[in-house]
């Protein structure tokens, strides 16, 4: 509301005095008469004419002034649209409690309008905000479940305190131990061990070359598994081309190097000389072991029928009477692989010549991977290539793929071929290859002293039990494929 107040001194003495402006061209048409006769030119408004107004009402109302209230509307701001677009909205905030902040993922659509010209019209990026549900918000004092403890041990050893409750599996040897005063390491090599003992002991070139790949392949032996027995079987369609002496040597390297227990069976229908290869320290058999099977309830019962080296190699023999016609069939070896499953880790089946026997088909029921042997001429690696062949065409193409071939160049007439194309042609069927080398250990045909192989060898069969483990699965889960009903007809070999 404003006021406006106009005041004037009133001269009751003067008379007042009306001056009378022309005429204007409106009023002369409204009288019908022309500005001729309204007569005279139209003369300039006078300033003062509004003062004489005001002065002739005060004298008609004989007042001594005038007050005029003019009724006027509040002021409102009415912001601008760009003052608008950035306005924050006023939002009360309550202090005890504690909103996780939330994220927005924004996705960047640019779309081309094709048009008939030289070059295309882009059309501007749309942005499109799609709103992400964050974690619910929390009160400051809430007693709900806590984030699990997520700190690493790195974070631990540079000394950094948690805000929860350390586990005790963060009490490592290593975070709480001082290496000042840990015993160090003796390097390998004489020349390495010269430079340690010279400065004494300060000096540490670490390990040669040679130590540190033993190492990496003792690492990739000693892989751990969960749940029953692995088995691998070692096979070949000939005979004479070395499945009893790569069983030998996988098993000791395995048993050498790995911690848990290996065994070896000698699953050869016929008699088997698997037992020959370890010094024999009990006179039982499988067959004793299968018509025993209801008394062996440890492991301790179990190892008086199995016969020992000194890798700690376990060898169970084969039925050695001639008078027996089969030696050894699938129902004895799934008696076997039964009570073996409760005590070994690793189990190495010796099979027989020939792949079309009855106990082919419980080992290959039972197979984690498989190894082939070939030997060094034409017609041994022919063999072990219509071994895959087989294999793959009675629903084994996965064992196929997974499997190892082992070449044993002892054999006669390796130095007439080229092993380099034996090779090619099986690493386009298998996982790997690994050249077994002549030893006369091994050629001699007796107990094989695994110290006493010359180290060309002992690599050999290292590297081929560390190809194995690898292939083996972490967890034994195993379908047994679809096919192996098939072999149910197949024609047994005598």
């Amino acid at each position: 509301m404003a006021d406006t107040t106009s005041k004037r001194p009133v001269d009751s003495s003067a008379a007042p005095t009306r001056t009378s402006s022309p005429a204007s061209p409106a009023a002369a048409e409204d009288t019908d008469l022309s500005p001729a006769e309204v007569g005279g030119a139209v003369s300039e408004p006078d300033e003062t004419a509004g003062d004489e107004v005001v002065a002739d009402l005060e004298a008609d109302l004989d007042v001594d002034e005038v007050q005029v209230v003019v009724d006027l509307p509040e002021a409102q701001h009415e912001a601008p649209e760009d003052e608008k677009a950035v306005a924050i909205d006023d939002i009360p905030v309550d202090p005890g409690e504690v909103v996780a902040p939330s994220t927005r993922s924004v996705t960047v659509v640019t779309a081309v309008a094709p048009v008939s010209g030289p070059t295309p019209v882009e059309i501007p990026a749309t942005v499109v905000a799609t709103p992400i549900t964050g974690p619910t918000p929390l009160a400051a004092n809430s007693t709900g479940p806590q984030p699990a403890f997520s700190t690493s041990r790195r974070d631990r050893l540079r000394g950094e305190i948690s805000d929860q409750p350390e586990p005790a599996t963060m009490l490592t040897a290593d975070r709480i131990l001082d290496g000042r005063y840990q015993k160090k390491n003796e390097p390998t090599g004489w020349w390495r061990r010269a430079v340690w003992y010279l400065t004494l002991k300060n000096v540490n070139l670490g390990d040669s070359p040679a130590e540190r790949h033993r190492k990496e392949l003792d690492h990739r032996i000693r892989k751990t598994f969960d749940g029953t027995t692995r088995f691998v079987p070692i096979l070949t369609r000939k005979g004479g081309v070395g499945k009893t002496t790569v069983t030998t040597l996988l098993g000791m390297a395995l048993a050498d190097v790995r911690d848990d227990r290996i065994i070896a069976i000698d699953a050869n229908p016929d008699r088997g000389t698997l037992l020959e290869r370890v010094p024999r320290y009990t006179r039982f058999t499988v067959r004793d072991v299968v018509d025993r099977a209801p008394g062996i309830g440890s492991y301790t019962d179990f190892s008086a029928y199995v016969s020992r080296d000194e890798t700690r190699l376990d060898v169970l023999a084969s039925d050695t009477d001639p008078n027996l016609s089969e030696a050894f069939n699938e129902n004895d070896y799934n008696v076997v692989a039964d009570l073996v499953s409760k005590y070994y880790s690793i189990a190495l089946t010796d099979c027989g010549t020939g792949i079309v026997h009855s106990v082919m088909r419980a080992t290959l029921r039972r197979a984690d991977s498989i190894v082939i042997v070939s030997g060094g001429s034409v017609d041994e690696a022919r063999l072990a290539s219509e071994t895959l062949t087989w294999l793959d065409a009675n629903g084994y193409a996965d064992l196929v793929r997974n499997a190892i071939v082992a070449i044993n160049t002892a054999t006669h007439g390796t130095n007439l071929v080229k092993l380099d194309e034996i090779e090619s042609h099986f690493r386009s069927r298998v996982r790997d290859i690994v050249r077994i080398p002549y030893d006369p250990v091994l050629a001699a045909g007796s107990v094989v002293p695994y110290q006493h192989l010359r180290a060309i060898t002992k690599e050999a069969a290292r590297q081929l039990a560390a190809l194995v483990v690898e292939g083996l699965p972490a967890t034994r889960e195993k379908a047994v494929p679809a096919a192996v009903d098939a072999l149910a007809e197949a024609p047994v070999e005598a």
